[in-house]
């Protein structure tokens, strides 16, 4: 197994690492205007209290996809209240098509954010948020999903990050260099805000979410982004909310046992 070094990629107070476009792949395009982003309506930041933001996107009118680490303090591993998080639908330059509140945080139940195995965790790194109010605005689509892509696959994210946060931004071509259980190792530029954000596949012009990033890296010298494979893992999420599992507004937050704050390694 190649050795990977990991970095969350929350935007949190203080951080202030980033990782350059890949040469070969097609740059970053800020969507500042509502002709750029037409189309991607659906993606929108997230607020995470007093303390940053991460991505997500509608696959539901009530349900967001995001990262689940982008639920956890990361000092203390508690996890953050569904009050306090909001989503902004097509955030741009001080404005939303919608904000709503979260109603209802649902992570992975495999995922533990102490977890030492990296990797491990990357692949269980999928939260569902529902809403408190469903989107249905003839502007914002929700988003469809799809089958996990190959190496080799051209993908695209679109994601705000720290040196961003007011406007997304559109990388159409990147790629998926290598597959692990679970994770997809792409060339797409992410920093940190762009966790949670939605890695697409798009097909007889219908762009399609395959993946969610979870953290940016560095394999054998180069950068790279790590995405959740969300096929069995979403799956997985929509049984759990079903149940009725999950931390609603208002209720005592849950701790990750064992947790004391994430030990990924800056790139």
């Amino acid at each position: 197994m190649r050795r990977l070094r990991i970095a969350v990629l929350s935007a949190l107070v203080g951080l202030g690492l980033w990782s350059p476009v890949a040469a070969q792949e097609s740059a970053l395009r800020r969507l500042d205007t509502g002709d750029d982003s037409r189309g991607w309506e659906a993606v929108g930041r997230l607020n995470i209290g007093a303390r940053g933001f991460c991505t997500g996107a509608l696959i539901a009118p009530d349900l967001v996809l995001t990262a689940a680490h982008c639920l956890f303090d990361r000092a203390t591993g508690a996890r953050v209240a569904a009050s306090e998080i909001e989503f902004l639908a097509g955030w741009r330059n001080g404005r939303a098509v919608a904000y709503r509140g979260v109603k209802k945080a649902v992570t992975h139940p495999d995922y533990a954010f102490a977890e030492p195995d990296q990797i491990g965790r990357v692949a269980h790194d999928l939260a569902l948020l529902e809403l408190d109010k469903p989107i249905r605005l003839p502007s914002i689509r929700p988003f469809e999903t799809g089958p996990n892509p190959a190496k080799g696959d051209a993908v695209g994210v679109v994601s705000y990050a720290k040196d961003r946060s007011e406007a997304p931004a559109l990388q159409d071509l990147c790629h998926v260099l290598a597959r692990q259980p679970g994770v997809l190792i792409l060339s797409c530029s992410v920093d940190f805000g762009s966790s949670g954000a939605p890695i697409f596949v798009t097909q007889g012009g219908v762009a399609r979410i395959v993946s969610v990033v979870s953290a940016k890296a560095e394999m054998t010298g180069q950068k790279v982004a790590l995405g959740t494979s969300i096929a069995a893992p979403l799956a997985d999420l929509r049984a759990a909310l079903a149940r009725g599992d999950g931390v609603r507004a208002g209720d005592p937050l849950p701790r990750d046992p064992g947790a004391k704050g994430a030990k990924f390694l800056r790139p």
